[in-house]
């Protein structure tokens, strides 16, 4: 599946947001799988590397921080993330094989991968498996991408939505993927221990810009959009930046932890 959002300088900025948001909503339920001082940790579908950095930080020197991704420009800008940790990393690999290696990590985390590889849900979810040790974890999150709101809305970004929604839908991406990572975890073998809602809800802050819009030259090449309607999006973005109070944004987003059965 080609790499659809765009890296841009703003879509780097909203990685480190969501990855800031992680550390300060999430680092329970990291300790809980495992992820603390000393872990091997492993970030499949690593991105640009914003978590990969906030996992390197958590695990420390004494641990290992292993990203892998399928785009090269990723693959470079997760490198640039982790520059100078001796103990992180950054490699070219699938979410299905990753060619890191087998029952070597205390925790495997997979984040908003799911959703956009429709069908190959359980076969990346079983390699996750297979990478963590006997005992160890796998930690995925993803969204329920029909539940995205935001209020007050603007009808042209609603339009930005709704056809970002279709071009998944027509390149045979689950966008209900959240709501099965439960159920995903079992079907590999590994017991669920944690499997919540986590938001986020926020105010939108100005200059902020959905995945849909770093989509958007995919959405003009499949034709779900067309150059028209970059501009009449760009200028509701303006609009929004200058709203006041800021509106609010909810993404209907899922963690799940599911472990390894321990070697008998």
């Amino acid at each position: 599946m080609s790499y659809t959002l765009k890296l841009s300088a703003g879509e780097l900025s909203r990685y480190r947001l969501m990855a800031e948001y992680a550390r300060d909503t999430e680092t329970a339920d990291w300790t809980a799988a495992g992820i603390g001082s000393g872990a091997r940790v492993a970030d499949v579908g690593c991105g640009p590397g914003a978590m990969l950095r906030v996992l390197a930080e958590i695990v420390g020197p004494t641990g290992a921080a292993h990203g892998v991704d399928q785009d090269p420009d990723a693959v470079a800008a997760a490198g640039e993330a982790v520059a100078g940790l001796g103990h992180a990393s950054a490699r070219a690999g699938s979410a299905a094989a990753s060619g890191l290696e087998p029952g070597s990590y205390d925790s495997v985390m997979c984040r908003h991968v799911l959703g956009h590889n429709g069908g190959a849900e359980l076969e990346i979810v079983s390699h996750l498996a297979a990478l963590a040790r006997p005992g160890g974890t796998v930690v995925l999150v993803d969204v329920d991408g029909t539940a995205t709101r935001m209020h007050p809305d603007d009808p042209d970004l609603a339009d930005l939505t709704d056809r970002y929604l279709a071009f998944h839908r027509a390149r045979g991406n689950h966008l209900l993927a959240g709501v099965q990572l439960g159920w995903l975890l079992e079907q590999v073998g590994l017991a669920v221990e944690m499997f919540r809602h986590i938001g986020p809800l926020m105010r939108i802050p100005p200059g902020l810009r959905p995945a849909g819009w770093a989509a958007r030259d995919a959405l003009v090449e499949a034709e779900f959009a067309a150059a028209e309607d970059l501009l009449r999006w760009e200028r509701a973005f303006a609009r929004l930046d200058l709203v006041t109070p800021r509106p609010w944004g909810h993404v209907a987003g899922f963690l799940a932890v599911g472990r390894r059965p321990a070697a008998s």
